[in-house]
């Protein structure tokens, strides 16, 4: 028995500059953070060939081409594992479609086990390009490379994307008191909508592709957010992130339709009158979670439980992508 496991994410500035319609051109920036909350990949041989899958549905194949689930199926084929006798279970701490960024964390989280099942050594920068290989040249998917780089990575980091393809990736330097101040003043609401991110995604990056001078603008600015968030936190003030987090959200509602609803819309402004500084939806969007920087924390608590949202409380992971049993 096999066991990985893969940080979810909350996105601190730049999300969306980590498109390849994007970065190809202009060169993205952002900076993540992983958090203790993970999706986990149990690997196990059985006493029988073939590959039996157990995750919201149950598959029972012989041949990789059999297997329905994508990002199984082309791991399989981008491994070139022929020899079938693989049981994978897959858990999540919390549901896909809440804009933490699951697809990404169990891509690693499933590499991971399958590399490590077959005794390959695979660092975290490897982990993370394989694993954007799979999801958006492989599978086509309209996403970005952030989710796959936190997960392998964790901690809170800085990431470049260079317009031939390249990334780096550094640690924000922080002090720990500021650290803390995020644990402690950064809180996250579930707004009940869950939803595919591939639409808002596919309309920024569809955009970009037309050269849209209204998108382009609106992630060079975000890209610039992405720098300023990254100053603040490193000269000590997190009370000027979350109001770049303010400044970043006002900005992200212009950029599609689909991002907001009248709803989120109406806890947005009830968090801010119970005095958080800033928020927004982490994700693409149009729901999931909402996260905000709150100075008292329990005011915008009392104001959200009264509405009827429900917090997760989280500490940042620094592990990244890491087998836990074996």
């Amino acid at each position: 028995m096999l066991i990985t496991r893969s940080p979810l994410r909350i996105s601190l500035g730049g999300g969306g500059t980590d498109l390849p319609s994007y970065y190809q051109d202009h060169g993205g920036y952002l900076i993540s953070a992983a958090i203790d909350k993970y999706v986990w990949v149990t690997m196990n041989k059985p006493f029988v060939e073939g590959v039996f899958l157990k995750y919201s549905k149950i598959e029972k194949v012989d041949s990789v081409d059999q297997i329905e689930h994508p990002i199984v199926r082309e791991a399989f084929r981008m491994m070139g594992i022929t020899d079938l006798q693989h049981e994978i279970t897959t858990l999540a701490d919390i549901p896909a479609g809440t804009g933490l960024g699951s697809s990404g964390s169990f891509t690693t989280a499933l590499l991971k086990a399958l590399y490590s099942f077959e005794r390959r050594l695979l660092l975290p920068g490897d982990l993370a390009r394989l694993a954007c290989e799979l999801e958006i040249d492989r599978l086509k998917q309209p996403v970005g490379k952030q989710d796959q780089y936190i997960a392998a990575y964790g901690g809170i980091t800085a990431f470049e994307f260079a317009k031939n393809g390249d990334v780096h990736a550094e640690p924000v330097p922080m002090s720990s008191t500021t650290l803390h101040e995020l644990e402690d003043h950064l809180l996250l609401f579930f707004t009940g909508f869950s939803r595919s991110a591939s639409a808002i995604l596919q309309d920024q990056d569809t955009r970009t592709k037309q050269a849209d001078a209204s998108m382009i603008d609106g992630m060079h600015y975000v890209k610039e957010l992405g720098f300023r968030s990254k100053k603040a936190l490193e000269q000590n003030q997190p009370a000027l992130f979350g109001e770049i987090m303010h400044e970043h959200w006002e900005n992200k509602r212009k950029r599609s339709s689909g991002m907001s609803n009248p709803k989120i819309d109406e806890w947005y402004e009830l968090g801010r009158k119970a005095g958080a500084i800033g928020g927004k939806l982490v994700g693409a969007g149009g729901g999931g979670f909402l996260m905000f920087y709150a100075p008292e924390p329990m005011k915008v608590r009392a104001a959200m439980v009264e509405a009827g949202l429900e917090e997760v409380r989280f500490r940042f992971d620094f592990d990244g992508t890491r087998v836990v049993f074996s």
